[in-house]
């Protein structure tokens, strides 16, 4: 079975960001699912900045999006689920 596949853009200091991280890193161990976790910082190109602004952390998994400011656990473990089962 393939990792999930987990993209979180984010920027420094944000509390939401770091929350989301944390929420993504301990569902994905209590579940056994193994996460490549990609966190993209976008006020690291201009181009992303403009596209997500304060709108983060936005949540992509396995390349759809998933969650904007909050992740939501029970769904996040259903998604999991599904990847594993899937």
């Amino acid at each position: 079975m393939s990792d999930v596949s987990v993209t979180v853009y984010t920027r420094e200091d944000c509390h939401l960001c770091e929350q989301a991280i944390e929420t993504i890193e301990r569902v994905a161990d209590d579940e056994g699912v193994a996460v490549a976790l990609d966190l993209v910082d976008v006020d690291e190109d201009p181009d992303l900045r403009e596209e997500y602004g304060e709108r983060v952390p936005y949540v992509f998994v396995d390349d759809s999006p998933a969650f904007k400011y909050h992740v939501d656990e029970r769904q996040l473990r259903e998604k999991f689920q599904e990847h594993r089962s899937g």
